[in-house]
């Protein structure tokens, strides 16, 4: 008890040495005596300044992200931090009493206060919520509509908060779709007799073999061709008329013998006993179903051929992917029989309808089959470029905010000011989404952290939107 009675004493005396006095004793008063004397710590810290204003929360003493709206303890029993007005990292961005406005010299005018703890409530005249913490005054300049948020630089600097410029820039992006390939239908013979007819012999060729353009393929006799061919001689060697010669002509065109075989015919002045029928294009054989002796009624399919130098790949899009492909699109495809492998095409057809159980609609694209490694019926891996060749204005991805009902930008405005604006986009694609109408080229735009930003935005219209007429300034 007298050691704590002579601290007292010599407390009360330094402090009683008033202001000049005080410096002067501190710098003469032995401090390590005092430690000696009386066992007590004395440190002097160098002065701090003091935050102004009304008191906004209490922190832990150790900066722990630990706050309380009223007066607290630690549980070794050390007191909650004091944090003013001043001293609070507010969104207005500014000390709210003692706030002024640049270029004036005198501090701005206040026009009403608002609520501490963000309640919907607002009061012509200082006064206390319910416990006991003083309103926030907001000065004139601070109070926009709601349309401009104003965010301190130190708390700018903690959420790394940060803006880019909107450009101008090609937007776009990949479609990955499954397709097959399948053959070209433009590019698929068949051959077949146009009366009946017997097969003499049929040429080494079977289903999977290549052949090319007049190759033979089979030999065969038809009565109705050696009749006509007969008549067409009989008009030659009579001298007939050009009539005469051109009907007989005609009628072995219309059974589907070649010219080169008309020609035969008239030049030899002989009808063979068998026709020569030949490949009527490159490709490979896909059916055969003709063998030696048989006999082929008319229309029957001989042979069926198909060109595979190019083919078709078909592929399913998504029902909400079909906006964002048009005609023409450049298509990359990889076949995985043939790993490291692509495949340049575009887009050649949409189909006019969409897939009732898949809600796809196929998309065909027609591509070169450079020694027609690509197969009928092969799984094909799809990617589809879409979007405009022409640049439009742009931002990156992040700095879309988008609720489902609308789209929103913040504005960077400069010194801790922005704005948010409602926007309408259009394409996304490799990291940025086309702004369509909100904001023009160069407008810089905030990329990250802009969650905080509306959100303090969103705050202030809902105060304005919950207070009664008569509470609102």
């Amino acid at each position: 008890m007298k050691r704590i009675g002579l601290v007292g004493l010599a407390l009360a005396a330094i402090l009683a040495a008033g202001i000049g006095g005080y410096w002067a004793g501190v710098r003469d008063f032995p401090v390590a005596g005092l430690r000696e004397w009386f066992g007590v710590e004395a440190t002097l810290a160098a002065a701090e300044p003091v935050g102004t204003g009304a008191v906004i929360y209490y922190q832990d003493p150790d900066g722990k992200p630990v706050y309380s709206a009223t007066p607290r303890r630690t549980r070794d029993g050390r007191a909650f931090r004091t944090v003013r007005a001043s001293e609070d990292v507010s969104f207005e961005g500014r000390p709210p009493a003692t706030v002024e406005a640049a270029g004036q010299a005198g501090p701005r005018r206040i026009l009403y206060y608002r609520n501490p703890m963000g309640l919907p409530d607002t009061s012509p005249m200082p006064k206390k919520d319910s416990m006991g913490m003083d309103y926030i005054p907001v000065h004139e300049g601070e109070d926009d509509n709601g349309s401009v948020v104003k965010v301190s630089l130190g708390k700018l600097q903690r959420t790394g908060v940060r803006s880019e410029l909107a450009a101008r820039r090609v937007v776009g992006r990949l479609v990955r779709v499954p397709g097959t390939v399948q053959l070209d239908e433009r590019r698929i013979s068949v051959v077949a007799t146009r009366s009946d007819a017997f097969i003499n012999e049929v040429a080494n060729v079977t289903t999977g073999d290549r052949v090319t353009k007049g190759q033979m393929l089979l030999r065969l006799y038809a009565p109705d061709i050696a009749t006509a061919g007969a008549q067409l001689l009989t008009d030659l060697k009579s001298g007939g008329r050009d009539s005469a010669l051109g009907g007989a002509r005609q009628r072995l065109e219309n059974l589907g013998l070649p010219p080169e075989a008309i020609a035969e015919i008239e030049r030899t002045r002989k009808v063979p006993l068998s026709m020569t029928w030949r490949a009527p294009r490159d490709g490979v054989v896909l059916e055969r179903n003709v063998v030696d002796g048989m006999k082929a009624a008319p229309g029957d399919v001989l042979f069926r051929l198909a060109d595979i130098s190019t083919i078709w790949v078909l592929a399913d899009v998504p029902e909400f992917d079909l906006g964002a492909v048009r005609l023409g699109a450049p298509v990359t495809i990889r076949a995985r029989s043939l790993p490291g492998r692509t495949f340049e095409g575009r887009v050649s057809l949409i189909y006019p309808q969409v897939g009732e159980a898949t809600r796809a609609t196929r998309v065909r694209i027609e591509i070169a089959n450079p020694g027609g490694v690509l197969l009928p019926n092969m799984y094909a891996e799809v990617e589809i470029g879409t979007g405009d060749a022409a640049p439009v204005v742009a931002v990156p991805d992040s700095a879309v905010i988008d609720t489902g009902t609308r789209q929103v930008v913040i504005i960077d405005r400069g010194e801790g000011r922005f704005e948010p604006r409602e926007v309408k986009i259009g394409l996304r694609g490799e990291g940025f989404t086309e702004i369509r109408e909100g904001i023009a080229e160069g407008d810089r735009v905030v990329v990250a952290a802009n969650f905080l930003i509306d959100a303090e935005s969103n705050l202030k219209a809902a105060l304005r939107g919950l207070t009664p007429a008569e509470a609102q300034p």
